[in-house]
């Protein structure tokens, strides 16, 4: 019982280790992801400036696994070149080599201090950043309590003899040693955790230098597995790939050298692993920076771009890399919403011309793409809840309302376009009367609004406008006037012509009605910037009931 004790002790210590670093991690993408990821985007052309930034990026986040699915979630979506992304991987590599180091040292009393300002830090400063650093040294202060927990484990797990047995029939074996401590890290999701256990084996001389060396290379490759298991998309798989095909290079070419480097690293003890670890990705990385443009070619055609989705519905940008870091998973959201747009603009552009030409064959085209456009708000809606599990800031959160609210509004267009306006147009047609000159004359300005304004909602969408969505708000009063004459004027028409078909004339009337409703989830697409920013209708903020009732009369019509 006593080495089953030990080994949950040990299994607990690493346990809290991966905890602690995923409490940095989080941290330090919740206070301050949005930033450091336009940073990114904006500095990362020189491939130096890009291992420089790798390097950086690591150090914060505390994790090579983190910035290595932030990275291909960048070139997975556009924001960042694959032979950037890749020097920007090996400076990762090289972040972890110096968390190892610092880590390494002795932190007995770092650790109630870190964790005793994390935890003041958090609860007296009500604000995200402050509560982001509170909560990295509370990561900070877990890991090195997990350090020293790993090490008393040790102390007493060396005369256990099961575990012995185990180590030695390492002993004389680089190779399986290199694949054990692959799995191990893969299981572990982190190199940093591995190489820190290796170096403590070490130094209690329960694992020799040669095979302890296998086992960092070991420890190096299993960190580039957890990004490319989780990548779903040829483009996505790209940048792990590439970064698990320079740390194989590196294995294979430093395994038979494993003798002579232990030789040399004799002297330093223990401390040899970590020296090791940090030379293996250093020398590695100035061996590769120079060909990451040949490398990333090599990829390209290896993965090529997958063929354009039959099914437009299909989202093409909702990878599961971003559900890990919350800025990256809005912007892919944001992505999509722009599709979700583009297809409902489309569906009443070809709505609208049929009013002029009829096409039985474009009715059915335009009901398919109300279903793709139904799929494609569903996924964004769920990929939406996914993001961000541990906690997002505020700047993050209100984004996410704003694209959960785009969407449904988005989709409430198209609802309407496929289901009461298409129907009443082709209604029309069917009955063998075209539209008068007169019923032109009225929906073409309606349609061109609704167009405009749709346009506006987009920009003050992407870019984030206040002023559009100023302008968009402003423009309600133009659809009710263009409504409220068409409508004023066919009635008039109605009691001159008393000949004039009865139903052609409600047809027309409905036809209004849906223009007006189509432009209100249009207009409302303002709201959450201009609420955000404490302005609104008569630059007043209305009640939670006040925008139900509001949104009920819109859906109703009214």
């Amino acid at each position: 019982m006593q080495g089953t004790t030990l080994l949950i002790n040990l299994a607990g210590a690493v346990a809290l280790l991966l905890w602690g670093t995923h409490m940095i991690s989080g941290g330090v993408l919740r206070g301050f992801g949005t930033a450091l990821r336009n940073w990114l985007g904006r500095h990362l052309g020189n491939r130096w400036l890009a291992l420089l930034a790798g390097l950086g990026v690591t150090g914060l986040l505390q994790s090579a696994t983190a910035t290595s699915m932030m990275a291909a979630s960048f070139t997975a979506s556009g924001a960042l070149g694959l032979a950037p992304a890749l020097a920007v991987m090996l400076g990762a590599n090289i972040g972890t080599t110096l968390v190892v180091q610092l880590l390494s040292f002795d932190t007995s009393l770092l650790a109630p201090l870190a964790l005793l300002a994390g935890l003041v830090l958090f609860r007296l400063r009500d604000e995200p950043r402050p509560q982001s650093v509170g909560q990295c040294l509370i990561g900070l202060g877990l890991m090195l309590l997990a350090l020293g927990m790993l090490g008393q484990s040790l102390e007493r797990i060396e005369g256990s003899a099961v575990f012995a047995a185990v180590v030695r029939g390492l002993q004389g074996d680089p190779l399986i040693a290199l694949l054990l401590a692959t799995l191990l890290t893969w299981a572990c999701h982190s190199s940093v955790a591995v190489v820190l256990l290796v170096a403590s084996l070490t130094g209690t001389d329960l694992v020799a230098l040669p095979t302890a060396l296998a086992l960092v290379l070991g420890a190096n490759l299993g960190g580039a597995l957890p990004a490319l298991g989780v990548a779903r998309t040829p483009v996505a798989r790209r940048l792990p790939l590439g970064n698990l095909l320079v740390r194989l290079l590196g294995c294979l070419l430093v395994l038979p050298l494993l003798l002579p480097l232990a030789k040399l690293a004799a002297p330093f003890g223990a401390a040899a692993v970590v020296y090791f670890h940090t030379a293996f990705n250093l020398v590695l990385a100035l061996l590769v920076i120079g060909f990451t443009g040949p490398l990333a070619a090599l990829l390209v055609r290896l993965l090529p771009d997958e063929p354009e989705p039959d099914d437009p519905g299909m989202p093409q940008y909702l990878d599961e890399a971003g559900l890990e870091v919350a800025n990256i998973g809005l912007a892919n959201a944001t992505r999509e919403a722009l599709r979700l747009a583009d297809m409902a603009l489309l569906m009443l552009r070809r709505t609208t011309g049929l009013i002029e030409r009829p096409d039985s064959a474009a009715v059915s085209e335009i009901r398919s793409q109300d279903q793709s456009l139904d799929q494609l708000s569903a996924a964004i809606r769920a990929y939406l809840a996914d993001i961000g599990q541990d906690g997002m800031s505020d700047g993050d959160a209100d984004r996410a309302q704003e694209i959960l609210l785009f969407a449904i509004n988005i989709e409430h267009v198209g609802d309407l376009v496929a289901n009461s306006l298409l129907p009443l147009v082709m209604r029309k047609a069917g009955r063998g009367r075209a539209f008068s000159a007169f019923e032109l004359e009225q929906v073409l300005p309606l349609h061109a609004a609704v167009d405009e304004s749709l346009h506006l909602a987009i920009s003050a969408f992407m870019r984030e406008d206040l002023a559009a969505a100023q302008r968009l708000l402003a423009r309600k009063a133009l659809l009710r006037r263009l409504e409220s004459n068409a409508s004023r004027e066919h009635f008039r028409r109605l009691r001159e012509d008393r000949t004039t078909w009865v139903e052609a004339g409600d047809l027309f009337q409905r036809m209004l009605r849906d223009y007006r409703r189509i432009h209100y989830h249009v207009t409302a697409l303002a709201y959450p910037m201009l609420e955000r920013n404490g302005l609104h209708e008569g630059q007043r903020r209305p009640s939670a009931q006040s925008r139900t009732d509001e949104a009920r009369q819109g859906a109703e019509g009214a």
